[in-house]
């Protein structure tokens, strides 16, 4: 047995009180179980058209409005809807223009019956969805390829050819973003020094991962250009603060530097998560964090130090890690210590250091209660000299 069809909804512009009695007689006649609101003018049709969402049927001679004008504004305004013109019989030239303009369909009166009328209609409908789920789909595949190309701007090869460190870099978008949002990372070998960083731009959006990109890369050129290592961070502050699309916008940041055949990296931190230590424990490296650069601009203060030795791996991470719940009745985050603690848990099970971040992003997961809301990054660098 052949099911109903779906109910259509009809806005008639019809200024002939004839022609609408017809329509109406037209569809009555017909399976088609349509809702049918009926209007004389533009004006009063202005009233239902931003909402509406199932077929006008607009004849193109109104009182107050005709021709390409009036349905150009009807398809401005009804971007939800299909649009069948109404045509003479002595504009059948109009009705093929219509069509070309973004009409889904147009009838001549007096060669209409209820037949044609709802096979018009409901095709018209279902046109206009099949295309609407064609742009969506365009649109998801463009924002899918904007995404790659700030994935790639944001997680860079990484230049450590002549380095004593070994990297790991991880990243995983987290659930509650449209677009990646601004984290970033880098490692460069320069002149015998090694220098990572990693960051996180506030907020999410296009502007945050643009401004991301932008940092990394105004990083990197730094290093490569031989820019004084004091002198990276007040430079690249500059760089965010007018780059920046919002004065309010700012980034947490934290930089390593390595001399080879070292260990005591130099540490530069500012309003981020401590990097952690793993040798045979876990140990959060020591540091006095300063403001996110872009907050309050200051002068290079002194630069702290700490215990990095041969064959440990540092571990540096954004903070969708630490801020993901620490159970699942959502009152405690992880924190520093906490994954401190989850960290050392999968190491003492046997789990190689190569595939700790996609198994700690696991475990932070089961932690809490579900998938992370924010964009984790990780980069693990192992001292190998």
């Amino acid at each position: 047995m052949r099911e109903p069809d779906e109910p259509v909804d009809v806005l008639l512009i019809e200024d002939d009180p004839q022609d609408a009695f017809l329509v109406e007689e037209f569809l009555g006649e017909t399976a088609l179980s349509a809702n049918i609101t009926w209007v004389e003018t533009l004006a009063a049709a202005r009233r239902h058209l931003p909402t509406f969402r199932g077929c006008v049927l607009l004849d193109l001679n109104l009182p107050d409005a005709s021709g390409m004008e009036l349905l150009r504004e009807v398809l401005t305004s009804a971007g939800n809807a299909a649009v069948v013109v109404l045509t003479g019989l002595d504009d059948e030239h109009e009705g093929v223009a219509a069509v070309a303009a973004g009409a889904q369909d147009y009838l001549v009166k007096g060669q209409v019956d209820g037949s044609l009328l709802a096979r018009s209609l409901r095709y018209s409908v279902e046109r206009q969805r099949s295309d609407e789920n064609a742009r969506q789909l365009r649109d998801a595949e463009l924002h899918a390829r904007e995404n790659m190309r700030l994935e790639r701007g944001l997680l860079p090869q990484l230049l450590l050819d002549r380095s004593p460190l070994a990297p790991r870099s991880f990243y995983r978008p987290g659930r509650k973003r449209a677009l990646v949002g601004g984290d970033f990372f880098d490692a460069v070998d320069k002149d015998g020094t090694t220098h990572v960083i990693i960051g996180d731009v506030s907020g999410h959006g296009p502007d945050e991962a643009a401004l991301g990109v932008h940092l990394r890369i105004a990083w990197r050129a730094l290093v490569m250009g031989g820019v004084a290592e004091e002198q990276l961070l007040p430079t690249l502050e500059e760089i965010l603060v007018s780059e920046r699309t919002q004065e309010e916008m700012y980034a947490t940041l934290c930089q390593i530097s390595l001399d080879k055949g070292s260990e005591a990296p130099r540490i530069r931190l500012f309003g981020h998560p401590p990097p952690l230590v793993l040798t045979h424990e876990v140990t959060e490296v020591r540091a006095v964090p300063r403001p996110p650069l872009g907050m309050f601009p200051e002068p290079e203060a002194e630069v702290e130090c700490f215990h990095f030795p041969r064959g440990a791996t540092l571990m540096l991470y954004t903070d969708g890690l630490v801020d993901a719940y620490d159970g699942g009745d959502g009152t405690e985050r992880l924190g520093v210590t906490g994954l401190a603690r989850i960290v050392g848990g999968v190491l003492a099970a046997g789990v190689p250091v190569g595939e700790l971040p996609e198994r700690l992003v696991n475990e932070a997961e089961q932690h809490n209660g579900g998938p992370l809301q924010d964009d984790v990054a990780m980069l693990l660098v192992t001292h190998g000299e």
